[in-house]
């Protein structure tokens, strides 16, 4: 039971850092479209501090609260998963030289994966209720002792 709630946080951690950098690109490119329809006078490097600290006037408000990340990413095991191709694309290093079109585009596509990410982080705290009901279950009908849980760690 405690391997299946350890593997659990592992994906939690996991899906919350593939977020973040989800979230940091689409504030990015928020701020260009919104640059480019002349909403925003500044220029994307004056902006990006503001920008990465979350603080960006334009950007929907994130409620809520971040929890601490490693600093390593997560280990993509075999091969590359599809969140590791749309995190891969360097369009940041050739944004001026993308039309509007494409722009939108991929902002939809970031869109589209952080809410494929959210999905699976949402079955995530599914199993997660689900272990820690029954491991309360098994606490309360005597079935598991707290003293041994402790002596294991």
């Amino acid at each position: 039971m405690r391997a299946r709630r350890d593997l659990c946080a592992e994906l939690d951690t996991e899906f919350s850092y593939y977020r973040r950098l989800l979230h940091g690109r689409m504030d990015l490119l928020a701020f260009e479209q919104r640059r480019r329809t002349g909403e925003e006078t500044r220029s994307l490097i004056e902006a990006l501090p503001e920008i990465l600290a979350g603080s960006d006037i334009g950007t929907p408000l994130r409620t809520e609260v971040a929890k601490p990340l490693p600093i390593e990413p997560p280990d993509p095991g075999e091969g590359r998963r599809a969140i590791d191709r749309v995190l891969g694309d360097d369009f940041l290093t050739h944004l001026p030289t993308i039309d509007n079109t494409e722009l939108d585009e991929i902002q939809e596509m970031l869109t589209s994966t952080e809410e494929d990410i959210s999905r699976q982080r949402s079955v995530v705290y599914e199993a997660m209720e689900v272990i820690l009901e029954e491991i309360t279950r098994r606490y309360q009908e005597g079935l598991a002792d707290v003293d041994e849980l402790l002596s294991h760690d």
